[in-house]
């Protein structure tokens, strides 16, 4: 990548979302590539527990684009989007015979890149 290329792109990153990675990219493989008005589209009428955690997220991505790096709204696409594993909360719950089942909470980053169209 060169100089220009990182000018012409803003970024949003949510860590330690309590959402596992696996659920986050069901819907973030339905958005990659997409316009940024039609993937706030997709990702608004998507019954997904994620897909309230990335619209939040690609809203704060295009702030930032808009704010940050003076990119022009209407020409942002969304060039990355990609959810890491966070770190797994481990609980335990009682189980029969006196044993005891680990429950592993997990949770992911989550990172959206946007860039604008040539």
């Amino acid at each position: 990548m060169q100089e220009t290329d990182v000018l012409n792109e803003a970024r949003a990153t949510l860590k330690y979302a309590r959402i596992s990675a696996r659920k986050v990219k069901i819907v973030a493989d339905l958005i990659r590539g997409k316009d940024v008005d039609e993937a706030l589209a997709i990702v608004k009428f998507t019954p997904k527990a994620s897909s309230e955690i990335i619209e939040k997220l690609l809203k704060s991505a295009i702030a930032n684009a808009e704010n940050n790096h003076d990119l022009d709204h209407n020409k942002l696409y969304v060039a990355e989007i990609y959810a890491n594993q966070g770190p797994t909360l481990k609980r335990i719950r009682p189980a029969a015979k006196g044993s005891a089942v680990r429950i592993r909470k997990r949770t992911s980053h989550i990172t959206i890149v946007l860039r604008e169209k040539e």
